[in-house]
């Protein structure tokens, strides 16, 4: 361990303790703030996973995985600054311009202090300030970084696209046919999440975090209901538990399956589209047999789950699974074999080991980079503490490496379902969760990787402030590095490969 890691790790754990759990949150001065952030110049592990507001404060969540642990930091923000990470942490860029659009903070020495959310639009600036102030200017024209050199030209694409997708607007620089630099532009499905949860009951604002996004319900869901249950001290159930996993793992086999067939179809080959479509829907249709709804939302619910597995459910699950593995083998050697298509996918939108480390992403996108960082091993969480499951890494970062993760998880992911439906404990789905205050923290492994929650709650037990972070936040810069270099005909490949959320970083 660094000298600067040990340094780094000595100024969070210099504050005060605030009693969050299981991870604790430690408050600093505004001064031993800034001193972090010239520590983690000389930290190569202390990696940042997220940075939010409220009112005046500042907080950060930071993963030791020498040390298995997650640190939580505070600092008070004195006239609405503080020192920025971003120089040190680059994945700290859009967090610090989050915190300026919503609560009105600013980092001083920033890399970037260009809006993010706020695209002018609002009828008030800083809405989750303490004085939101109306907004009376005309909306501002988006700003791009500069790309020079001779026969650069701009290709702008969206935020409406001709697929069923959600909008976000990407700003190429190309020389001739090669991208020299991408910039997304994300912000045009904000909900204001963070707003309709604040004063609600965790039970109340569950489903806003069941929607922050569609495809990974179950995650948020779950980690916002961890992050309840550990500020009221709750105990879920169980056979709770382990039917959360049990959705959290059907979840993953349906995104892997949506993925891998749109990844071959953006290479226009629809064969495979085709198949994986068949294979996902039988298993949407199974979790709707078993739990209700196709993509179990508003299933998990703070102090366990809102329906326990139909009678009929395991033997819907088990059958979809059986298709679906019958299959998988004739997959497999159709996307190895046909070299048009590996020709499109292998070496193409790379993205290195090193840069996947400095961002700390996770999911296939840092597995495929050599990044096995996975919440269900470190920090670990139950039932996945008993089922240790497996963790595929490769290094090649390309678009092929990110498919190969996927095929690998969904392998898993079956072999995880089987062994929870045979090890389903008897009992309660639900207990009541205390009117109590507290603060708590849940980190989920997600089909994209890992989704953090965190809650305050006042007295009552209602929500005083609140952060829900995607995994996307971290893998959207990295989707724009990865097309560098390449040309733009492999631009939705690639951005298929990454399938970040728009809606997840939206807020």
């Amino acid at each position: 361990m660094s000298g600067g890691a040990e340094g780094a790790r000595a100024l969070l754990r210099s504050g005060a303790p605030q009693g969050c759990r299981p991870h604790e949150r430690f408050l600093l001065t505004p001064g031993r703030w800034a001193a972090l952030a010239e520590a983690l110049a000389a930290d190569h592990d202390l990696a940042l996973l997220a940075l939010w507001g409220e009112p005046g404060m500042v907080h950060a969540a930071f993963l030791s995985e020498a040390e298995g642990a997650v640190l939580l930091a505070s600092a008070p923000a004195p006239e609405g600054r503080y020192a920025a990470l971003s120089p040190v942490r680059p994945g700290a860029a859009r967090f610090e311009r989050t915190l300026r659009d919503l609560w009105g903070l600013s980092a001083e020495g920033a890399a970037d202090l260009r809006p993010w959310l706020d695209h002018g639009r609002w009828p008030v600036t800083a809405p989750l300030s303490a004085r939101p102030a109306p907004n009376g200017l005309p909306p501002p024209q988006p700003e791009f970084l500069p790309v020079e050199g001779e026969g650069v030209h701009q290709i702008p694409v969206g935020p409406i696209h001709a697929g069923v997708i959600e909008p976000g607007h990407f700003r190429f620089h190309v020389q001739g046919e090669t991208v020299a630099r991408l910039e997304a532009r994300l912000g045009y499905v904000h909900k204001g999440t963070i707003g309709l949860m604040l004063g609600k009951s965790p039970r109340s604002a569950a489903r806003f975090a069941a929607r922050l996004s569609g495809d990974s319900t179950v995650a948020h869901a779950w980690a916002f209901a961890m992050a309840a249950e550990a500020a009221t001290g709750a105990a879920p159930p169980p056979r709770a538990v382990a039917l959360r996993a049990l959705m959290a793992e059907l979840e993953r086999i349906h995104n892997h399956l949506n993925d891998w067939g749109f990844v071959c179809n953006d290479a226009a080959f629809a064969w495979p589209h085709a198949r994986c479509g068949a294979l996902r829907e039988a298993v949407l249709r199974a979790c709707a047999a078993a739990f209700g709804h196709r993509l179990m939302m508003d299933c998990v619910v703070p102090g366990g789950v809102a329906v326990d597995i139909a009678p009929e459910g395991p033997e819907v699950i088990l059958a979809a699974l059986d298709a679906m593995e019958a299959e998988i083998p004739a997959l497999e050697r159709v996307y190895d074999g046909h070299a048009s298509l590996q020709d499109r996918v292998v070496g193409t939108g790379a993205v290195g080991s090193a840069l996947v480390a400095r961002f700390a992403a996770g999911g296939f996108v840092g597995r495929a980079a050599g990044r096995g960082f996975d919440a269900r091993r470190l920090p670990g969480y139950a039932p996945y503490d008993d089922l240790d499951p497996a963790v595929p890494v490769l290094p090649q970062g390309d678009v092929d490496a990110r498919m190969r993760i996927r095929i690998a998880e969904l392998k898993e992911s079956a072999r995880l379902v089987r062994l929870l439906l045979e090890r389903l404990p008897e009992g309660e789905v639900k207990v009541s969760l205390p009117q109590r205050g507290g603060e708590g923290v849940g980190i989920v492994e997600g089909f994209r990787g890992e989704c953090l929650h965190w809650l305050a709650l006042e007295e009552g037990g209602l929500i005083r402030a609140a952060f829900p972070r995607d995994p996307s936040w971290l893998q959207w810069p990295l989707l724009e590095a990865a097309i560098g270099n390449n040309i733009v005909a492999d631009f939705p490949l690639c951005n298929k490969s990454f399938n970040c959320s728009y809606s997840g970083v939206d807020l």
